[in-house]
């Protein structure tokens, strides 16, 4: 008789050989289905609806909402392949009111002149750089920074970028997102190109070597932790008392980009977002933009009022 754990097992391989998910998802379904396995092990209806149902208590006890949502998605994905496999006679799911309200959190953003500062302290860094090691991880984490904000890419994207991917010649950068879309955006401004050429040119044959565009010390692909710790690295060094999370560059490319009046539907296509509404949480936080419209195209400012 089958275990939850063997179900478990077969169902990871499915995911990663059927539907070729990533690592980043098949890590998360791992950790969530591993937890409701913990949990089940003592009890004999390990699928039974009470049993899940307690699981789903136990989860808002313990994690906050967009966790919890998270999880909930795991097990529901692993329950419905139960059903499809016919391993279960009722899918408990199809009883459960597994919605719950969960707060609108606005993205947290890195103000334009801060960027500014950010962007600086890490040419000054290549421009002083005291030895050639420090000069060649100088130009690849320019290269990092330039194309995270030139792209508002995710940063498994960025990382899982492959050479081929890069395009110099024809100013392009493909890029592979969730739930293998793939977009392909320009890249327009001439900093980050010849950021670019210039890692490529200093690291080609470490990239050929690792088969990733961007390669660490030991001529591996680039980790989404290393860029973290690079970040954190300059802003220091910039002096920044905010804390800078490589996801806040795409939130700055997004709101920033709203702020210069570009139509949130070539926005929502750049980040890769399927619904708009998605993107549309972004128009909550320009509130610089807000300011602009109220203070100079308010309607109020064109009448003249004789107030005696």
């Amino acid at each position: 008789m089958n275990t939850l754990g063997n179900y478990i097992t077969e169902y990871l391989e499915y995911c990663e050989y059927r539907k070729h998910l990533n690592i980043k998802s098949l890590k998360a379904y791992k950790i969530d289905l591993k937890q409701y396995d913990t949990f089940s092990c003592d009890l004999p209806e390990y699928l039974s609806r009470n049993t899940l149902d307690s699981f789903l208590t136990n989860l808002h006890k313990q994690y906050k909402p967009k966790t919890v949502k998270r999880k909930i998605a795991s097990l529901k994905a692993f329950f419905h392949y139960l059903e499809y496999k016919d391993l279960l006679e009722e899918n408990p799911f199809n009883k459960l009111d597994v919605h719950f309200r969960e707060a609108k959190l606005l993205p947290k953003t890195i103000p334009f002149h801060s960027i500014q500062k950010f962007l600086s302290a890490l040419y000054e860094q290549k421009n002083t750089a005291a030895s050639a090691y420090q000069l060649r991880c100088s130009i690849r984490d320019i290269a990092v920074i330039e194309l995270l904000f030139a792209t508002g890419m995710r940063i498994s994207e960025l990382c899982s970028l492959k050479p081929s991917d890069i395009d110099l010649e024809n100013k392009t950068v493909l890029i592979y997102g969730k739930g293998a879309r793939e977009r392909l955006l320009q890249l327009g401004n001439p900093e980050v190109l010849s950021a670019l050429t210039a890692y490529q040119d200093t690291f080609r044959e470490d990239i050929a070597c690792c088969g990733y565009f961007f390669v660490n010390k030991l001529k591996h692909k680039l980790s989404d932790q290393s860029v973290r710790f690079m970040i954190n690295r300059y802003a220091k060094l910039a002096g920044m008392e905010q804390h800078i999370t490589p996801h806040m560059f795409r939130h700055s490319f997004a709101t920033l980009l709203l702020e210069q009046d570009v139509d949130i539907r070539y926005i929502q296509k750049m980040l890769g977002h399927s619904p708009i509404s998605t993107t549309e949480i972004y128009t909550h936080v320009s509130n610089n933009k807000q300011k602009d419209i109220l203070m100079n195209k308010h309607p109020r400012n064109l009448m003249e009022i004789n107030k005696g």
